[in-house]
């Protein structure tokens, strides 16, 4: 009989390669937050409708916004600093008094405009907006300083129990009736067992800092922060265009759409959290080799997931759309099968904005990001009203591969950028075999109900699955390796 010792476990898993240990765990954790927030998704969209969760999801975006009014990039900077390894006690203070100060500007900023946030104001959510950007204060120095001293692990883990305890919190309040305050409560709730957990964790310790320390945050954070600025048109414009121009239903669609489409980020959020870094810190060793090839084979991971979710996603979407968010959510389906395209566009555009701002370039990462955020705003203004949330698509779409366009040219004068055309050649082939079973097991089965539908997801998973490790001995050797290094099983027919 099997016995399993989680100690020895612990000490196998232990002795992985670093990155390799880091991405399993930053796999894990954003597997565990996507299967979690789709579970709650689902009930929410049953139970308080779509209109509700579009104010939700309209809270979240006007957090976003003002929450990184109050980082000002110092977070992001922090990581940079703390990751080099110098005077890091002295960084992590400089960063509390530097992100206290901010809070009074953003809350400052929310007063201001908040007679011109009627979506918000008429949710009645507001309180609970000022409690969140309050709290995450306390959560931001916790794990940006965790994470900065290399614990990717334990950062992702607050990760993940920020999710679970939004979603529990959440769920329990929906069921007493809450609505939209216990969405906002619950969001609340997360922030702060996170901070807690991280906190827990938190080696650093208050020193004095010299004006030096804060000249070195402020001269990466302005970058940083006008990145991160532009980033966050990427992931909230459209959320808030629509809002002003159509309704909270729409909201609601669009973004149970995108986070359908959201499964093929896992492999690429995963990497970007855990080489982030670790390019940090080849690149203050001149090591730019290691980077090149850490980024290439990031490339190759990250579409090994995106290129078979997106062909999925175009065959069963609509139908997944129905089953899982109920027949109003089938509205989304042209915005999805663009947002499909958005996420492989955000492969690249990811794993390079992250590069640049890992080497130190953070000015060359705003540049680039600034062109496409320009674009983005002038197209959303145009398309949404035209063509409503399929226009939202299409703006994000073509931003986001200007966007991955120009940081190429920009890291390409670095490192050489290079994709391994071999394993993404295999990917497509596998993709396409498996859209071929997909359309067959769908002409003679007809998906008439949700089990039939994910019956079919997990059997074209499946197909392609196999047939990759068939046709690529690379991809085949570095998953079995690492299998046999955690004490998982290989199957010997592969």
């Amino acid at each position: 009989m099997l016995v399993f010792h989680p100690s020895g476990y612990l000490a196998r898993v232990m002795r992985i390669d670093p990155v390799q240990r880091q991405s399993l765990i930053s796999l894990a954790s954003t597997l565990g937050l996507t299967a979690i927030g789709f579970l709650s998704t689902m009930f929410f969209t049953h139970t308080v409708g779509l209109s509700i969760l579009g104010a939700y999801y309209i809270f979240v975006a006007y957090y976003s916004v003002f929450n990184l009014i109050g980082d000002g990039g110092f977070g992001g900077a922090a990581v940079k600093r703390i990751s080099e390894g110098e005077d890091q006690n002295a960084f992590f203070t400089a960063f509390i008094f530097l992100r206290v100060m901010l809070l009074a500007v953003s809350v400052g900023f929310l007063f201001i405009a908040q007679p011109y946030l009627v979506d918000l104001m008429s949710s009645g959510v507001l309180p609970w907006l000022l409690l969140a950007l309050a709290v995450s204060v306390f959560t931001n120095i916790a794990s940006n300083s965790v994470y900065g001293t290399g614990k990717v692990g334990i950062n992702q883990i607050g990760g993940l129990l920020d999710n679970l305890t939004r979603v529990v919190v959440q769920v329990a309040a929906v069921i007493l009736g809450y609505g939209i305050a216990g969405l906002a409560g619950g969001f609340v709730a997360g922030l702060l067992v996170s901070g807690l957990f991280n906190f827990r964790f938190l080696e650093l310790s208050p020193a004095r800092f010299r004006a030096s320390h804060i000249r070195s945050l402020f001269a990466f954070s302005f970058w940083t922060f006008l990145s991160a600025s532009g980033y966050l048109v990427f992931s909230y414009a459209d959320t808030i265009m629509i809002g002003y121009f159509l309704t909270d239903t729409d909201v609601g669609v669009y973004r149970v759409a995108l986070q359908l489409t959201s499964i093929a980020t896992f492999v690429t959020i995963a990497l970007h959290t855990t080489l982030f870094p670790k390019v940090s810190y080849w690149g203050k060793q001149n090591d730019l080799v290691s980077v090149e090839k850490a980024l290439a084979r990031a490339f190759t991971y990250s579409l090994l997931l995106a290129v078979p979710v997106a062909v999925g996603g175009w065959l069963l979407g609509e139908r997944l759309l129905y089953f899982f968010y109920t027949a109003s959510a089938t509205a989304g389906a042209g915005a999805l099968s663009i947002l499909l395209l958005v996420q492989i566009a955000h492969v690249f555009m990811f794993l390079q904005t992250m590069c640049l701002n890992a080497l130190d370039r953070p000015r060359d990462s705003f540049r680039v990001t600034a062109i496409a955020v320009a674009a983005n705003i002038g197209l959303n203004v145009l398309l949404i009203p035209a063509y409503g949330i399929v226009g939202a698509s299409a703006a994000t779409l073509a931003t986001m591969v200007l966007n991955a366009a120009l940081a190429n040219r920009a890291l390409s004068r670095s490192i050489p950028v290079r994709i391994e055309p071999r394993p993404v050649a295999s990917i497509v082939l596998a993709a396409l075999v498996m859209a071929a079973f997909i359309i067959a097991f769908s002409y003679f089965i007809p998906l008439a109900n949700v089990a039939l539908v994910l019956a079919a997801v997990a059997l074209g998973g499946l197909v392609y699955f196999l047939l990759l490790l068939r046709i690529d001995a690379g991809i085949h050797d570095e998953l079995k390796e690492l299998a046999g290094k955690l004490g998982i099983p290989w199957p010997g027919m592969l």
